[in-house]
């Protein structure tokens, strides 16, 4: 049996998803998790990695068993086996040809960024605090040019693994809701950093240290060096992985940490 899982983290004291010796990860406590309510090792297979830091909203995984449990049963089991800071949000039984990295055509990501003068003890590792005001039609300007299939180099990190830097962005989006800035990027896929370069680009727009016309400068020099900082994992969140209808893969509420 192949069963798919829904997985709500927050990234702040784990490095990263994949499972490593000498680190707390998320797959690495999961895979303890599921293993306990299996009765057997298990692996688990991820949409896609999160770096040190960066949340889950809805990662999708999937694993193999031959143990036999009621939806119910997983999903309880599972999180009574779990830390305070991961959970499995649902449990979808799924044909043997589901692959939770494979059989995805979309993912989503949002980067929350606060505005304002003051820190926020409250969510100083869910944004990014960023105090020099930000002007979003200029972001949004800058964001425009960057929509559609281009080499990505000059967003990429130095240690991205992807064998091609071309990629194809459907969307980025800005909004604010008072002193509070949502970008929402969504693609097939990304490359390593990809986002946090985005959005380092954008912010050095946003506060009119840069041109507009600098984002696409940026991309098409498709030199790391000619970009931005990279902006800060904590605000960014993994916030959907979308795949065809055949699978009856389930979404999730992200209220409150999205509008």
């Amino acid at each position: 049996m192949r069963i798919a899982l829904g997985i709500e983290y927050a990234g702040t004291d784990f490095c990263g998803w994949q499972i490593q010796s000498h680190s707390r990860t998320v797959q690495g406590e999961l895979q303890k998790a599921v293993s306990i309510v299996a009765n057997h090792p298990v692996e688990v297979y991820a949409a896609g990695r999160t770096d040190t830091g960066v949340h889950g909203l809805n990662q999708v995984v999937h694993f193999d068993t031959d143990s036999v449990r009621e939806k119910r049963g997983w999903l309880l089991g599972i999180n009574a086996n779990l830390p305070k800071d991961v959970n499995v949000t649902w449990v979808q039984f799924v044909d043997d040809d589901f692959n939770a990295r494979f059989s995805a055509i979309k993912r989503s990501y949002r980067y929350l960024i606060l505005n304002r003068l003051s820190r926020s003890s409250i969510h100083q590792n869910r944004m990014w605090w960023h105090y020099p005001p930000l002007n979003i039609e200029k972001m949004q300007a800058a964001a425009d040019q960057l929509i559609g299939r281009h080499d990505f180099s000059a967003f990429r990190a130095s240690e991205c693994q992807a064998k091609s830097p071309i990629k194809t962005l459907d969307k980025i989006q800005v909004s604010q809701q008072q002193d509070c800035i949502a970008i929402d990027v969504e693609a097939l896929s990304f490359l390593h950093h990809m986002v946090r370069n985005l959005v380092g680009v954008m912010a050095a727009i946003g506060d009119g240290s840069k041109p507009v016309e600098w984002a696409g400068q940026v991309l098409r020099s498709v030199d790391r060096s000619q970009g931005g900082i990279t902006a800060p994992a904590e605000g960014l969140y993994l916030v959907d992985v979308r795949y065809p209808q055949q699978y009856s893969i389930p979404t999730v509420s992200a209220f409150p940490v999205l509008w």
